[in-house]
């Protein structure tokens, strides 16, 4: 099982969640080995993606929440949208997803928009006129063998609790004409982050720590 069909049939049958453990466990040891060269990147908000696959507008990759993250200071906040239809497996742990509700506000905004435009390593985050107000319309909590759908343009907010590791299987399908948006200050400005892409060695032991806790469960 390696295509993004296969995984994806084998999330929405929700049967059999150790097929995708064995396959998250393969693709780590690859890693491992360093027969599957990819290089994993510390993402803006707090977890760490290895890019596992890439083919059109469909991607695979596995992300994990470390159980003592690095300090982060989002330059704009958490709450996002993808420009993509994200479907997710928990391999390990706990995710926390708050599903926010956007109102157009011009004349007593709380956030301002910014369209994220990812150049390589570098995020293009561009201020928008588009001024609202954002509040938190559910709560939802995933756990180990659960499975979550997170629709394109959906504002949302994904953390998991201090001191507790989690790992997940993202498949996102990119949304023809959607954007990657971010809400941040009203008074921002655009500008520009750079993501930390780590060396073959970082990654490689950041595989061997991830697969201890997907073989965990």
């Amino acid at each position: 099982m390696t295509s993004y069909a296969d995984l994806e049939r084998e999330i929405d049958r929700g049967a059999r969640p150790e097929v995708l453990r064995d396959w998250a466990l393969d693709v780590l040891g690859d890693v491992v080995e360093g027969r599957r060269p990819l290089r994993a990147v510390r993402h803006p908000l707090g977890f760490t993606c290895l890019p596992v696959q890439r083919d059109g507008p469909a991607g695979i990759c596995v992300h994990a929440w470390p159980a003592e993250p690095p300090p982060v200071r989002p330059t704009t906040s958490p709450m996002h949208s993808h420009s993509w239809d994200l479907l997710s497996h928990v391999l390990h742990g706990t995710v926390r997803n708050e599903l926010i509700e956007v109102d157009d506000a011009p004349t007593a905004p709380a956030w301002r928009v910014y369209h994220v435009h990812s150049l390589g390593e570098v995020d293009e985050v561009a201020a928008t006129d588009r001024l609202v107000t954002a509040t938190t319309a559910a709560v939802e909590t995933h756990t180990a063998g659960d499975s979550y759908a997170l629709r394109a343009g959906g504002f949302h907010t994904t953390e998991v609790d201090a001191g507790t590791p989690a790992v997940t299987v993202a498949l996102g399908r990119t949304t023809p004409g959607a954007c990657d948006l971010s809400l941040g200050a009203v008074d921002g400005r655009s500008h520009r982050v750079r993501r930390d892409r780590c060396d073959p060695a970082e990654t490689a032991r950041m595989a061997r720590d991830i697969a201890r806790l997907v073989a965990r469960g």
